[in-house]
C-alpha cells in the first residue's frame, strides 16, 4: 500500500514539477560528509555547468516565427553594421578620409562590422524556423539545412568575402568593401520585424523614409565631390572650391540641387551641364516617389482619425438637414468624441469581424473572461459556455444621464458593466438613487431568464448612466441559442432565475 501511494506521489511530482515532496529528505550520512571548501567548489562547479548548459541550449534552440525580441535586438545590431558600410564606405571612397593617422580606426570599425555579420550568418540565421507544407519546422538540423540551401545564404556568403585583403598589396580603400552592400535583406528583415512589434509603426516608417531621403542626398554629395576633383577644385564657379568641410559643403549642394531649390552657380562645361541636368531629372523622380511614400505612411497612420471625422461630419450634416435640436446634436457630438477617445474606433465589431474565430475568441477571453467568472449568476456554469457568450456580447457606450432601461419596458437584454457606473433610480422625477452598480455588476438578467424565448418580462426599475458607462449587452436570442448546447448550465441558470 505504501509503495502504491509513493508511486502516485511520484506521478504527481512528474506532472507538477513545482510540487513539494511530502516526505522529509533523509539525513546526510556521516560517512558522506565533505569539507566546507569542497562543498563550495562543488557549488561553484554546478553553477558554472548550469550557465554553460544554458548558453549551449540557447545556441541549439531555433528562433520562433513569432516576434522574438532577442532576435529583433540582434537584428538592430546587424542593421547598424549594414548602415555603417553603406554610408561610410561610399564617403571614404569619394572624400579624402584615408591617411596613416586614421586608417587603423577604419580597420577596427570594419572588423567589428564584419564580426557582427559573421556571427549572424554562423549562429543566428541557421536557427530561424520556417514553414513547410503548413508546418512550422523547429528542428535545429533542418533549419540549418534550409538556410544553407536558400539563395540568401549564397548572398550572405558573397557579402563577407574578405576582399579587404587586397589592401595589403594595393592602396588602402573602402572599394573592396562594396560586396557588403548586397546584404540589404538583413536591413529589410529588421525593418519588417520592428514594424510588427511597434504599437505605432508609422513612426518607424516615417524615420525609414527620411533615411532614404538623406541617403540619396549623401550619394549625390559623394558624386559631386568626385566630379569636382576630376574637373579641378575651384577651377570653375560650379565645382567645389575646396574651402571649409568638404562633406558638409557638398551635402549642401546636393540638397539645393536635387530638391531644385535654385540659386546654384551656372554650369559652364558640357560635363557640368550634363551633371546638373541629370541631378534635376533624378531629383524630380526620386523626391516625388519619396514624398508619395511619406504621404502614404502619414495617410495610413491617420486613416482611423480621418474615418472618424468623416463619420461625425456626415452625422452632423444629417442632423442639420432635418433641423435636429441643438441639445440633441451636442449629445451626439459628445458620444462621438468620447467613443473615439475611449477605444480609438467607433465600432469594435468592424475590426473583430475581420479576424478568424480563433483570434476573436482569444481576444474576448483575455479581455472579458475574468469579469464573467466573477459574476455570481454564471458561477457553476460551463466555462466553454462563458466563452461562447463572450463572442455574442456587444459593446455600447452611454452618456451621463442616458436611461439604459426604463420601468415597464420589455426585458430582452441583459447588461454587464465593463466600465463606469449606472444607478437604479426612482421616485418623483427619478431623483432617488436606490443603488449604484459599478464595473463587473450585471443587471437585467432576471427578466431575461424568467421570460419565454419570444417574449419578455417588464422592467421593474429605471436604470441610467451615472457618468460615461461602457456596457456589454447580451440579447435574449443569443443567450437561448447558446443554452441549447449546454443543458446543465441551462438548469443552473433556471434555478438562479426563479
Amino acid at each position: 500500500q505504501r509503495l502504491r501511494e509513493r508511486t502516485e506521489e511520484l506521478k504527481e511530482k512528474a506532472i507538477d514539477p513545482y510540487a513539494s515532496s511530502p516526505e522529509v529528505s533523509p539525513p546526510v550520512s556521516k560517512y558522506g560528509r565533505v569539507h566546507t571548501n569542497t562543498q563550495a567548489d562543488i557549488k561553484h562547479t554546478n553553477m558554472a555547468n548550469r550557465l554553460s548548459d544554458s548558453h549551449v541550449s540557447f545556441l541549439h534552440v531555433s528562433l520562433s516565427l513569432s516576434p522574438d525580441y532577442r532576435y529583433i535586438a540582434w537584428l538592430s545590431l546587424v542593421a547598424l553594421a549594414y548602415n555603417y558600410n553603406v554610408w561610410f564606405a561610399t564617403a571614404r571612397m569619394a572624400f579624402p578620409y584615408h591617411n596613416d593617422a586614421v586608417n587603423h580606426y577604419w580597420v577596427i570599425c570594419d572588423i567589428l562590422s564584419d564580426v557582427v555579420n559573421v556571427i549572424d550568418i554562423v549562429l543566428w540565421q541557421p536557427r530561424l524556423q520556417f514553414v513547410k507544407a503548413g508546418d512550422i519546422i523547429k528542428d535545429r538540423a533542418q533549419t540549418k539545412v534550409h538556410y544553407r540551401k536558400s539563395p540568401r545564404f549564397k548572398i550572405d556568403l558573397i557579402s563577407i568575402l574578405p576582399f579587404d585583403l587586397f589592401c595589403l598589396h594595393f592602396n588602402f580603400s573602402s572599394f573592396y568593401r562594396l560586396n557588403r552592400f548586397i546584404r540589404v535583406e538583413s536591413f529589410f528583415e529588421f525593418s519588417d520585424r520592428l514594424e510588427n512589434v511597434m504599437s505605432k509603426a508609422y513612426i518607424w516608417r516615417v524615420a525609414r523614409t527620411t533615411g532614404y531621403l538623406l541617403y540619396a542626398l549623401h550619394i549625390n554629395a559623394c558624386i559631386y565631390y568626385v566630379a569636382s576633383v576630376n574637373q579641378g577644385l575651384g577651377k570653375t564657379h560650379w565645382v567645389y572650391d575646396g574651402k571649409g568641410t568638404a562633406y558638409i559643403r557638398c551635402y549642401y549642394y546636393a540638397v539645393r540641387s536635387l530638391i531644385n531649390i535654385g540659386g546654384l552657380p551656372e554650369p559652364t562645361t558640357t560635363f557640368e551641364i550634363s551633371f546638373q541636368m541629370s541631378n534635376f531629372f533624378i531629383g524630380v523622380f526620386v523626391f516625388s516617389s519619396l514624398i508619395g511614400q511619406m504621404r502614404d505612411v502619414i495617410g495610413a497612420a491617420t486613416a482611423g482619425k480621418t474615418y472618424f471625422r468623416a463619420s461625425m461630419d456626415g452625422c452632423v450634416e444629417y442632423m442639420n438637414t432635418y433641423t435636429i435640436p441643438k441639445q440633441v446634436q451636442n449629445r451626439v457630438r459628445t458620444w462621438y468624441n468620447y467613443t473615439w477617445a475611449a477605444q480609438g474606433m467607433l465600432d469594435e465589431s468592424e475590426l473583430l469581424d475581420k479576424m478568424p474565430l480563433v483570434m476573436r475568441t482569444a481576444i474576448a477571453v483575455d479581455v472579458n473572461l475574468t469579469t464573467f467568472q466573477k459574476i455570481a449568476l454564471f458561477q457553476g456554469c460551463d466555462q466553454q459556455m462563458l466563452v461562447d457568450m463572450l463572442l455574442r456580447l456587444k459593446s455600447i457606450i452611454y452618456l451621463p444621464g442616458d436611461f439604459v432601461v426604463k420601468k415597464g419596458d420589455i426585458g430582452k437584454e441583459m447588461y454587464i458593466i465593463k466600465g463606469g457606473a449606472v444607478q437604479v433610480v426612482g421616485g418623483p422625477d427619478n431623483s432617488i438613487v436606490f443603488v449604484t452598480l459599478k464595473a463587473g455588476c450585471v443587471f437585467g438578467e432576471i427578466s431575461l431568464l424568467q421570460s419565454a424565448k419570444d417574449g419578455g418580462n417588464r422592467r421593474t426599475a429605471n436604470v441610467k448612466a451615472h457618468g460615461f458607462a461602457n456596457l456589454f449587452v447580451l440579447e435574449k436570442k443569443d443567450l437561448f441559442d447558446i443554452l441549447v448546447h449546454y443543458p446543465e448550465s441551462q438548469k443552473v441558470l433556471a434555478r438562479k432565475g426563479r
